[in-house]
């Protein structure tokens, strides 16, 4: 798992918006990793080719002015030397279908760009550093709601990170060690109803807390699930 001696990372965050922006690059250089800002697509892919390589994560704006962002993915791919890992921020998708569309071309995933300052670096480090997470393939969503989690007879309190299809990221400065086998329980916002799920520990940072892939949830509880991820992934689009 990443440690604190975990190696300084270089990320470009592409948006239009300078809120978005300066927030994002004031949590990652908070964090010890270099950010360069850039607002079109004609800086993002300057800068890009000028690093010749060094850029670790491009954090990226799909409705950047000057390039559309199918075209805008394909000329990245192209001038990177190493392979470059490519997060969309999810307000600028406009469909499920062009998520799909996304990962054809090898986007590796998703982040809200009004996330909280908070919520930034746990959202990003499987990007940043991928050999140490198991990064869950569906899109998402930033979500702080109780969630409780039992191993054996042992019961712990924590609050969720996000949530996606397929697992649950929670909040801990006492991760459990990978594969464990824990149950976790929560309850959506604005349902009455308890989700319960079996699962597995996919990633766990003392820093940031734990992924549990899900094995088994109850079909209701994940078209709950499902429900919630697809209404708030979309929610927060450009205009």
């Amino acid at each position: 798992m990443p440690t604190q001696s975990a190696p300084t990372k270089t990320v470009v965050v592409a948006d239009d918006t300078e809120f978005v922006r300066e927030r994002f690059q004031s949590v990652l250089e908070g964090a010890g990793h270099r950010a360069i800002t850039v607002k079109s697509a004609v800086d993002l892919l300057h800068r890009v080719r000028q690093e010749a390589g060094a850029v670790d994560l491009v954090v990226l704006d799909l409705q950047l002015p000057g390039v559309s962002g199918v075209e805008l993915l394909r000329r990245l791919r192209g001038l990177s030397t190493k392979p470059l890992s490519i997060v969309v921020f999810s307000g600028t998708i406009g469909s499920a279908a062009e998520v799909r569309e996304l990962t054809t071309l090898g986007v590796a995933g998703y982040v809200n760009e009004y996330s909280t300052p908070q919520n930034i670096l746990p959202s990003l480090a499987p990007h940043l550093f991928p050999d140490n997470f198991n990064r869950r393939s569906s899109p998402r969503v930033t979500l702080g709601i109780p969630v409780q989690y039992r191993v054996g007879s042992s019961i712990a309190a924590a609050l969720t990170l996000n949530l996606s299809h397929g697992g649950v990221a929670i909040r801990t400065t006492s991760p459990l060690p990978l594969g464990s086998a824990v149950q976790v329980k929560f309850r959506m916002p604005g349902t009455a109803r308890d989700v319960e799920a079996t699962g597995r520990v996919v990633w766990s940072d003392r820093r940031v807390g734990m992924g549990v892939q899900f094995d088994t949830v109850d079909a209701a509880s994940q078209s709950v699930i499902d429900n919630f991820v697809d209404s708030h992934f979309f929610s927060n689009r450009k205009a």
